[in-house]
């Protein structure tokens, strides 16, 4: 199957320069030529596999074998090797708990299955001798990514976080690595992180030297494995009830979440509509309303994998829906700022003894204000309260354990390396390890 640049159609790639480039050479991202979509049979039999089992007939089905069936069974069966529970709450609400990987983010799902893809590919091209994977973080997906290529060999990693914008949990979790993952403090926003990697991208030079790839939502290997939990909480539902009129609430920055659910729905899933949920930094919000896409600089919150100022799967939601009229056929928009948040992650708790992360609170109060009477709705829960546990003892005024998963880092010692902002820097950074 070919996959095509978002900025031009006629620049074209297969899986492997997709994967492995990350972001196209003219700088736009790479998409499949056209989704393949699922017998009715199988959706309907999906509910008598398992979890690895139906992760592993959809990938193989929207890959269309550009990857050895046995290679692809042993990624998908190693990657998803956890549970994503789905939880109905006291009030009746349905959460679909991804927070239960190495990291306790949702991002684990995609970064595992990613690694595994990349250092297949790696193992073809000996002349690569090094890959080298750029990652920018606001934090959880700094963990995810350093934990999944942690001790690979012949793979690099580089972790561009924001001077005071991590908690020291995030920070522990990519930081105390070491070995073959490298975290540098860059001292701008997550933006400015963010910016520097797309910049390496774009250097000739840097290209010339070294093989680079992005962890980023830009690549596509992250997506694909992320289709697997829609399904997965449709097959859920089926266990327990008639499903009728699907809703998806999902928290948004970069749009790589959302991009992956209407993946799914593309392929076949009967999705009725998604809610897509942004804090302070709601530049889709806005464009939703007005129809204008306009990024501008991000806004610290007290949900910093909302903070983006310039969601870089944009360009995939519109290559997918088209017009600016379907998306808001398909895609309700909410916004909300850190006092409705923490309103919100209070009521809940209180009411429900159900506790919400800040990312998760925004999906599950627009699930709340939006669900319509007979529609199925379930809310994205993307991280673990305890991964902010100072804030989340803050807000509802109780200790926190904070679980083995992540108290493991919490006694290794920290290993960055602390860099201005400006790429200058940067490249000589990158060509000092070359």
């Amino acid at each position: 199957m070919l996959y095509h640049s978002t900025n031009n159609y006629q620049h074209t790639a297969r899986l492997e320069q997709a994967v492995t480039r990350g972001l196209a050479p003219d700088g736009g991202l790479y998409i499949p030529d056209s989704l393949p979509r699922l017998p009715k049979a199988f959706l309907r039999n999906m509910s008598a596999m398992s979890l690895q089992e139906m992760a592993y007939a959809i990938i193989a089905f929207a890959l269309k074998d550009d990857v050895p069936e046995d290679v692809l069974h042993d990624i998908v069966f190693s990657a998803f090797d956890f549970e994503i529970p789905l939880v109905k709450t006291a009030a009746g609400n349905h959460v679909l708990e991804l927070f239960h990987g190495p990291t306790m983010a949702f991002k684990d799902v995609g970064t595992r299955f990613m690694a595994r893809l990349l250092n297949h590919y790696r193992t073809r091209h000996p002349e690569w001798k090094t890959l080298n994977v750029l990652v920018p973080t606001s934090g959880d997906t700094g963990s995810a990514v350093a934990n999944s290529f942690w001790r690979m060999p012949g793979v690099n990693v580089y972790v561009l976080y924001p001077r005071d914008a991590v908690n020291k949990i995030q920070k522990t979790q990519f930081a105390t690595l070491g070995g073959n993952v490298t975290a540098i403090e860059v001292n701008g926003s997550y933006d400015d992180c963010k910016s520097l990697v797309e910049e390496a991208f774009m250097d000739s030079e840097l290209n010339t030297v070294m093989r680079l790839t992005s962890a980023m939502s830009i690549n596509y290997a992250r997506l694909v494995p992320q289709m697997i939990y829609y399904f997965w909480a449709y097959t859920q539902l089926l266990r327990e009830q008639k499903v009728n009129d699907l809703v998806f609430a999902i928290p948004c920055s970069n749009l790589g979440n959302l991009t992956s659910g209407l993946m799914a729905q593309q392929m076949g899933l009967p999705v009725k509509r998604f809610i897509s949920v942004e804090n302070q930094n709601n530049i889709f919000y806005n464009y939703v309303k007005t129809g204008v896409f306009t990024p501008k600089p991000t806004q610290y919150s007290i949900a910093p994998a909302l903070d983006a100022g310039c969601p870089n799967n944009f360009a995939r939601v519109v290559e997918l829906l088209g017009s600016h009229e379907n998306i808001c056929r398909h895609i309700h928009a909410y916004s909300y700022d850190d006092n409705q948040i923490i309103e919100t992650i209070r009521q809940t708790y209180r009411d429900e003894r159900y506790l919400l992360d800040p990312h998760t609170a925004v999906a599950y109060r627009a699930l709340a204000e939006d669900l319509q009477p007979g529609e199925t709705g379930v809310a994205l829960a993307t991280a673990h309260p305890a991964k902010l546990k100072t804030l989340m003892e803050g807000i509802i005024n109780e200790s926190l354990i904070l679980p083995a998963q992540l108290a493991r880092f919490m006694g290794g010692k920290m290993h960055v390396v602390k860099m201005p902002n400006g790429f200058t820097a940067f490249k000589h950074l990158l060509l000092d390890n070359a």
